[in-house]
């Protein structure tokens, strides 16, 4: 005797597991305060993303407006098939890109191009990895260590920039990082590599070993 055994849609199986989705149908339904606390869920998730994008807080606070908007606007686009969260998340970057290209005079030269960098991964400009201090804190204070942080956040490529804060800042895991960027695992691995070693690259001017006299 055959039985058949009916697959179930990938879609079906994510909206059963993403804890958003009763939030999401009851805001399709017309319930305001549905959406009003999915907002409160992702509020602070949203800024976090589109002012590490952006670096600019006015831009990042109208960039989440954008987002949260156009998702009201788009609820019944949303398929399920990503999680909620993940839906949420790449309308903000979306948005943060746009605001970013707004920022500056050019248009962003390719990832896989610029710095020396080269789709094979190869690293042809010279990085310097010289040892640091054992105690950086010794040297700056609280106030200027976070002063550096940022300002060397800031010089990261804007597409590595995003890796690095969704994978080390965010905790996200690699394949949820992979799923919000809409990257291979492989992708992601090889930005976050790249947006490791210019991070270093940058602290090391500020945290090398003392040369010995």
């Amino acid at each position: 005797m055959n039985s058949t055994v009916t697959e179930i849609p990938k879609s079906r199986i994510t909206c059963v597991l993403d804890p958003d989705w009763p939030l999401v149908e009851s805001s399709r339904s017309g319930d305001v305060s549905a959406f009003e606390e999915l907002v409160r869920r992702y509020d602070r998730k949203l800024y976090r993303i589109a002012q590490g994008i952006t670096h600019n807080n006015e831009d990042a606070e109208e960039v989440v407006q954008t987002a949260f908007l156009k998702a009201y606007q788009n609820l019944d686009r949303f398929q399920g098939n990503a999680r909620f969260s993940t839906w949420l998340v790449r309308i903000a970057m979306n948005e943060s890109f746009m605001k970013l290209r707004k920022q500056v005079s050019k248009k962003e030269q390719s990832l896989d191009t610029q710095n020396g960098f080269h789709a094979d991964g190869n690293n042809h400009s010279q990085l310097d990895l010289t040892d640091w201090a054992t105690n950086p804190e010794s040297l700056y204070s609280a106030a200027e260590l976070k002063q550096i942080l940022g300002a060397c956040f800031q010089r990261l490529q804007p597409t590595l920039r995003v890796v690095f804060f969704l994978r080390d800042v965010e905790g996200h895991s690699i394949s949820e990082t992979s799923e919000i960027l809409n990257l291979t695992a492989t992708a992601v691995k090889t930005r976050l590599s790249r947006a490791r070693l210019q991070l270093r690259e940058e602290l090391t001017r500020y945290f090398k070993k003392p040369t010995p006299k």
